[in-house]
């Protein structure tokens, strides 16, 4: 498995695009996975979406061993994710180089980024899987679909629902370091009624995060994680072609983190909670013999967070502190498709509208202190914003899939916004190929926290802020070739440039006693993502991608933080008896630029290079009856000592064994 890391940044960049063999791509585009539903609202093959999508199915989530959205998306291509400590620690995404806040995170459809954040960003560093059936992944501008914050792109979470045929599973496991996981769900229907349920519990004693390189005061001590999932939905078909729905999901966690202080500290005084509640009722109907789709949704999120961290004799920040954060949002949707009528040339013909009020409230708390002294800041703030959008999809000659979509989002702060996106994907059977490119317009509404937030260090929001802006184009290709019986190759190339103006950062004051955030900075991102699925054989598949993505602040040119240049992966699906399925994982991620900790645990305030590094996973699983499977998996085999964040490291080599049971 050769990644072409003996390219030079700038070669490896040409390279993939003259030579997109050395890449990697999806699975097939016909295979059921690669169905998406939201890049368009419309279920389409991926093959003809103008838009960079990856699908991780229920059979990946399991053959791969993933237990958290962290795995899950650990290997998606111009995705990088970023986590400061163990399971439960604050986890960043960064797409195609945008921000973290850039990235909007949907369950079914509705946003569940945290608006008690002050970025109004979402953690990634806490969710289990169990209740997912599969997690779409559209990169590059997205705000005409969706809406502020989907600049980079959207990850939607989706949920399993019930089906006609009652089933179910049990999974129990435990391994090292000190770990538990059991999960379990059930799902079936009788007459008019469905119904599916799911509950999961994981818990280990986790890894010490900090390098002993950089803690000021070394103990050795380990951050660990114990979270709680449950979720059920209930449905009902009233009429033929009507269904109504109620779902509920609660999760609670508590985990250990290491102190962010003047100097690094690894001692067990700090420990988070986190604990949200997420509730939707919907209608979903089929009219005038299914040419008209309707549905509406009601939900609620309730986020709410906690961090306390205790007087520690051995801290030499003497720090303490007991800070929350509570967020709260209601989201009300409708949504229609039309299914018109082919017309001449133009086949699979559909259009889209639809209308959303979000209202978002933020009551946050920080209370801690320091040898620099007290630090306290509140926010209590609410926003409303309402947004209607439309979208036509059809397909010219039976040759051109043609896109477009617009939406207008009025905030009752920041006023309105008006986005809009078109694309296109040219089927070229002879050959062998789907050509595709788009172009859209994206923004992001201050966070409340930006407008109206408050400290003791002199910190004031600033309620003029105006949204973050930006377009960005993509083109690229996706290249099926067969290779004879049970064999065949996906090959795919993409190219995306995004620029991003109004960008909002803090300025303080010429005395440094106030600072205020200000809409001054620019960033222009641009790369390539290459993908390649092998099939060389009934028994072996073959997954690899590859990222090239140079992310710079265009007023300095300065590259931006914790964005690499280069990243990897490569999976391997081998099953050399059909009962056992082996699937190695490897990732790779290249030097990027951070703020370094010194040897002494003192942070950094010149950026520097932090070092790249490469995680092996492995994951076995072996069907021992039709209801009985068996499975291993290792993480981080290789006991890599990697730094995703400069000063916390990855966890050591972990080890889970345990049976899944269908019934």
């Amino acid at each position: 498995m050769v990644f072409c890391f003996f390219f030079s940044r700038r070669n490896a960049f040409l390279a993939f695009l003259i030579f997109p063999i050395n890449a990697h791509a999806q699975s097939a585009p016909d295979s059921p996975e690669n169905i998406s539903v939201t890049a368009t609202r419309v279920p389409t093959q991926a093959a003809n979406l103008a838009a960079g999508v990856t699908v991780v199915d229920r059979k990946t989530i399991e053959e791969r061993g993933y237990v958290t959205v962290v795995d899950a998306l650990s290997a998606v291509p111009g995705l990088r994710v970023v986590q400061s400590g163990g399971p439960g620690a604050q986890t960043s995404v960064f797409i195609r180089g945008a921000n973290s806040n850039h990235v909007l995170v949907l369950r079914d459809g509705v946003p569940i980024n945290d608006p008690g954040d002050p970025g109004g960003a979402f953690n990634f560093g806490i969710d289990t899987l169990e209740d997912v059936e599969r997690i779409e992944v559209v990169r590059g501008p997205l705000s005409s679909l969706y809406g502020s914050g989907a600049i980079g792109g959207v990850i939607n979470l989706i949920t399993r629902h019930g089906r006609a045929t009652p089933h179910g599973h049990l999974v129990l496991a435990g391994g090292s370091p000190a770990q538990l996981l059991a999960q379990g769900d059930v799902s079936g229907g009788f007459g008019i009624y469905d119904y599916a349920a799911s509950v999961e519990g994981f818990s280990t004693r986790g890894f010490d995060q900090t390098p002993r390189r950089e803690a000021a005061v070394y103990t050795g001590e380990v951050d660990g994680d114990r979270a709680k999932t449950a979720q059920v939905e209930l449905g009902a078909t009233i009429l033929p072609d009507t269904r109504i729905s109620v779902l509920l999901r609660a999760r609670d966690a508590k985990y250990g983190y290491d102190e962010v202080g003047g100097l690094a500290y690894d001692g067990g005084n700090a420990t988070g909670y986190d604990a949200s509640l997420f509730g939707r009722a919907g209608l979903t109907s089929n009219l005038l013999d299914g040419l008209w789709e309707t549905s509406l949704y009601l939900s609620r999120l309730q986020e709410d967070r906690r961090y306390t961290v205790t007087l520690d004799a051995q801290d030499p920040n003497q720090g303490s502190g007991d800070s929350r954060y509570h967020g709260r949002r209601t989201d009300a949707q409708w949504n229609n498709t039309l299914h018109l009528r082919d017309a001449g040339p133009l086949t699979a013909n559909n259009v889209t509208f639809g209308y959303e009020h979000q209202s978002d409230q933020s009551d946050t708390k920080v209370r801690t202190n320091s040898t620099f002294g007290p630090d306290d800041s509140a926010l209590r703030a609410h926003d409303d914003t309402d947004s209607g959008y439309a979208g036509a999809q059809s397909t010219l000659y039976e040759r051109l899939a043609l896109t477009g979509q617009l939406r207008e989002d009025a905030t009752t702060i920041a006023g309105g916004a008006f986005t809009w996106r078109v694309g296109g994907v040219l089927d070229v059977p002879e050959m062998l190929s789907h050509i595709r490119a788009s172009y859209g317009t994206t923004f992001r509404a201050p966070a409340l926290y930006d407008r109206y937030g408050i400290d003791s260090y002199g910190y004031v929001g600033n309620p003029n802020l105006r949204p973050e802006r930006g377009q960005g184009y993509e083109a690229g290709f996706t290249t099926d070739l067969p290779a004879g019986q049970d064999r065949n190759l996906s090959v795919g190339v993409t190219y995306f440039h995004n620029r991003i103006h109004d960008l909002i950062e803090t300025v303080y004051a010429a005395n440094f006693l106030s600072s205020s955030p200000v809409n001054i900075d620019r960033a222009r991102t641009e790369g390539v993502e290459t993908t390649l699925t092998l099939h060389a054989a009934r028994w072996l598949q073959a997954d690899l991608t590859y990222t090239y993505t140079d992310a710079r602040d265009l007023d300095t040119n300065v590259t931006l933080l914790r964005r690499p240049y280069d990243q990897a992966s490569g999976n391997l699906r081998i099953t050399p008896i059909p009962a056992l399925t082996i699937a190695p994982e490897l990732l790779y991620t290249g030097v990027f630029q951070d703020y370094p900790t010194s040897n002494a645990g003192v942070p950094g305030y010149i950026v520097g290079r932090s070092p790249s590094g490469l995680i092996f996973n492995l994951n076995v699983t072996y069907q021992l009856t039709r209801h009985v499977e068996v499975f291993a998996w290792g993480k981080n085999l290789g006991n890599a000592a990697f730094e995703p964040v400069n000063g916390y490291q990855v966890g050591g080599a972990s080890f889970l064994a345990g049976a899944r049971l269908g019934f």
